[in-house]
């Protein structure tokens, strides 16, 4: 497993993950069918419409950018020899399982600076502002965002200096934790509450999406959870239950604008506060 070559991965890379993120989402919209956690407000096929080619815009966009994504930074760093990681003689199993819990760091890092600095936050309140919370929330991101993100993801990839190996399964992971934990699923109680040491659930991250400020600040992580725990901003609970809980934006006084691709694609210019 560890010695596949980074030019294989490269021209695979795309491959790779649009067919694994292609079955987690299958699996995950399937479990929303049968056991959702939320019963829907909204009309389902006009609001995943939108949400997808929002989604399509911004890989669209990502793609003629970075067209080898977080995997090409990696290469480029191996090629350069670049790194802090690079510094040290660490066997390849644990470099990877090292590089895959820093970079997991750093996307919390970020994900907190979209939401401090107004200007990035503009960007980011396009995925906030989804009156509803399923398996589509999360893919919808502005294209701006998308692109910044992956500009901040390179330069901690390239300051890092992880295997390219690492970057691969960091990035398969992270794109399939995020639509789990944005599914519209039930989980038991007690699994939930098991899970919650380990990984971020959709019943820990839809307080996230709650249009109440103190609620959306907290519960950062995308991946693992321990992260809000270390940095206190870990919340379990929510004041309202899962159920009734009010998500999107205050802002919005008419849901059906947070779901119109045309209206989210200008939503980073509009005069909206929080």
């Amino acid at each position: 497993m560890f010695d596949m070559s980074a030019q294989y991965m490269l021209s695979h890379e795309s491959v790779i993950r649009i067919g694994l993120f292609s079955l987690v989402f299958a699996l995950m919209a399937f479990w929303e069918t049968r056991r959702p956690r939320r019963a829907s407000v909204l009309p389902k096929r006009l609001r995943w419409a939108n949400n997808l080619m929002l989604a399509f815009l911004s890989t669209f966009a990502v793609r003629l950018i970075f067209p080898f994504a977080a995997v090409g930074f990696a290469v480029l760093a191996e090629e350069r020899s670049g790194g802090l990681m690079r510094a040290w003689t660490i066997p390849t199993p644990f470099a990877v399982l090292i590089a895959i819990v820093l970079l997991d760091m750093a996307i919390y890092i970020q994900h907190i600076l979209f939401h401090a600095v107004p200007a990035l936050w503009r960007f980011h309140r396009v995925h906030h502002a989804d009156p509803e919370f399923d398996v589509t929330t999360a893919m919808r991101f502005h294209p701006i965002e998308l692109l910044l993100s992956m500009g901040i993801k390179g330069v901690a990839i390239c300051a890092l200096g992880p295997p390219v190996l690492a970057v691969m399964i960091f990035e398969v992971l992270l794109n399939a934790s995020s639509i789990f934990n944005h599914a519209n699923v039930r989980l038991p109680s007690w699994l939930d509450r098991a899970l919650r040491w380990v990984v971020v659930t959709p019943d820990m991250h839809r307080i996230h999406h709650s249009m109440e400020r103190d609620e959306t600040d907290s519960n950062f992580g995308f991946n693992l959870s321990v992260w809000d725990r270390i940095f206190g901003t870990y919340r379990s609970v929510a004041r309202l239950p899962p159920e009734t809980l009010a998500i999107g934006l205050r802002e919005f006084s008419d849901p059906a604008r947070a779901i119109k691709v045309l209206d989210l694609l200008m939503l980073p210019f509009a005069s909206l506060h929080r």
